[in-house]
C-alpha cells in the first residue's frame, strides 16, 4: 500500500504566515541587538581614551561593555539560527538532498535544539529568580546595579531560540509535506 502525499489546506498559506510571524521575532531582535557591537566598540574606545589620556574611569562604563557583549550573543542566537549561521560540523549534510537536509533539520530541532533550550531555561530559572528577589547589583563599587537584568538573558535566550526553532519545525514540516518554496534557496542548488 502506497501512502499519498497530502498538502496542507491552502498550500500552507496560514502556516507560512505563522512562520513569517515567528521569524520576524528573530529578525527584529537580531537587527536591534546588532547595534550593540557598534556601541561596544565605541564605549571600549572611550574607556581607553579616558583612562590613558585623562586618567578617568568608571566601573559602570567598563561593565557596560560586558553587558552589551552578553546581550549581543544571547539575544542574537535566534537571529543566527534564523539565518542558518551557526557552525555546522557535518560531513554528510551537504551531500544530502534538500529533502534529506529537511529531515536532518527537523529531527535536529526536535531532538537537540528544543531539549537543550528547555534545559537551559529550567536550570537557569532559580538562578535568575533569586537574582531578581534581591535585585542583584554589581559587586564592584560604582558598577551597574542591574545584574539581575543581565542574568535574565539566561531565560530570554532559550525562549527566543525556541520561537525560531518552532518556525524551523513548521518550515521543514511544510517542505516535507510538499509545499514548494518554503525553504530558503541553497547556494549549491544554484537558486541563491
Amino acid at each position: 500500500m502506497r501512502l499519498k502525499r497530502v498538502s496542507p489546506p491552502g498550500n500552507g498559506v496560514t502556516l507560512r504566515s505563522l512562520v513569517a510571524a515567528l521569524e520576524a521575532v528573530a529578525d527584529r531582535t537580531g537587527r536591534l541587538v546588532s547595534w550593540l557591537s557598534f556601541f561596544m566598540v565605541l564605549i571600549a574606545f572611550l574607556v581607553v581614551v579616558l583612562r590613558y589620556a585623562f586618567d578617568l574611569g568608571w566601573i559602570a562604563m567598563q561593565e557596560s561593555v560586558t553587558y552589551m557583549h552578553a546581550a549581543l550573543f544571547t539575544l542574537g542566537a535566534a537571529y543566527t539560527l534564523r539565518r542558518n549561521g551557526h557552525v555546522r560540523v557535518d560531513i554528510f549534510y551537504q551531500k544530502l538532498s534538500r529533502r534529506g537536509r529537511a529531515w536532518v533539520d527537523l529531527l535536529g530541532t526536535l531532538l537537540l535544539l528544543i531539549p537543550v533550550c528547555i534545559f537551559i531555561a529550567w536550570v537557569g530559572w532559580d538562578y535568575v529568580r533569586k537574582s531578581w528577589e534581591v535585585m542583584e547589583g554589581s559587586r564592584e563599587a560604582g558598577g551597574i546595579p542591574a545584574v539581575y537584568l543581565l542574568k535574565t538573558l539566561m531565560i530570554v535566550m532559550p525562549a527566543l531560540v525556541l520561537i525560531q526553532g518552532l518556525a524551523w519545525i513548521l518550515r521543514t514540516g511544510l517542505s516535507l509535506a510538499g509545499v514548494q518554496g518554503i525553504l530558503p534557496p541553497d547556494e549549491d542548488d544554484g537558486n541563491a
